[in-house]
């Protein structure tokens, strides 16, 4: 099948890869512009255009989705289908409407919940036990299109939302290569509006820890915050990333720290061992490597 793919981060080249294994035509690929990364503001490739550009794929970036210029692109490719994974832009009508067997989107949730932008790390802040990926024929609402099939997965207790990014990106590169092997015979399923939520774009305003909160909900967020934007603390003036934690045992005021060997801290309700930490400025370690180095006691608060 000729297919327009259109995605631009690592959870997106799995998918690429497998249709490319799977004797799928790519036509071309559409992705983001390249960005400024690291100290030295290197202009950087998305991770799907450097795929592309190694199988000899044509790569487009265009600015504007809504726009006569990116149409005549899609006419040039004429593709019989668009698969849309992680792309990061809304594709207007005009798009949507152009291949004769539509526009397909993976999504990273079990549909019609956390619709939106955050899906993977919003499953993990809010606790749940078991998420998953969706195909969808693609319409012009937020994630709301008939979908197609659904692959399920657990959570780990201690997962972290990056961990399941990579879990779930290698589903849906297994799940995109079935779905369109079955197109012919899968009968698109409507979404119940009235059981969909949202989970929007993560921020650094989401980072600081409250220490008021019960131990689990502490734990999710560490986990579900890693590996962007991390969860933050802070004591004696220094703020740290809290990258891994572990439900610990013990009781003591929200945020005091009542065990150094391991290192555990005091909820509102339970506590947690911090596993994995980070002073600015500095690389992450091992709590019990940190300690070494900084000197912390029995009874300081983190806030």
């Amino acid at each position: 099948m000729n297919i327009l793919f259109m995605g631009t981060p690592e959870f997106s080249v799995p998918c690429l890869q497998a249709l490319i294994d799977a004797g799928h035509k790519i036509v071309g690929v559409f992705t983001q512009p390249d960005k400024p990364k690291g100290r030295g503001n290197v202009m950087t490739p998305p991770p799907v255009k450097q795929l592309a550009l190694e199988k000899g794929i044509k790569v487009f970036q265009p600015l504007k989705m809504k726009n006569e210029e990116t149409m005549d692109i899609v006419r040039e490719l004429d593709p019989e289908l668009i698969v849309v994974v992680a792309f990061g832009r809304i594709l207007p009508a005009s798009i949507l409407d152009y291949p004769k067997r539509g526009c397909i989107n993976i999504h990273a949730s079990l549909l019609p919940k956390y619709r939106g932008a955050g899906p993977i790390q919003w499953c993990v802040i809010n606790g749940e036990k078991e998420t998953g990926i969706t195909t969808m024929m693609m319409d012009v609402g937020l994630d709301t299109g008939d979908m197609l099939l659904k692959e399920k997965t657990p959570i780990g207790e201690n997962e972290t939302a990056e961990e399941l990014h990579d879990r779930l990106s290698a589903i849906g590169a297994s799940l995109i290569v079935k779905t369109l092997d079955e197109l012919d015979s899968i009968v698109p399923t409507k979404q119940d509006d009235s059981l969909s939520t949202y989970a929007p774009m993560l921020s650094k305003e989401l980072s600081a820890i409250d220490w008021n909160k019960s131990a689990t909900e502490v734990h999710n967020l560490v986990r579900g915050l890693n590996s962007w934007p991390m969860a933050t603390s802070s004591i004696d003036g220094k703020t740290y990333k809290i990258h891994n934690t572990r439900i610990a045992s013990g009781k003591g005021e929200p945020g005091e720290i009542i065990s150094l060997s391991p290192l555990v801290v005091a909820c509102g309700e339970g506590a947690v061992e911090i596993v994995n930490i980070q002073r600015e400025g500095k690389k992450k370690m091992p709590a019990a490597d940190f300690l070494r180095g900084y000197k912390l006691n029995i009874g300081d608060k983190f806030e």
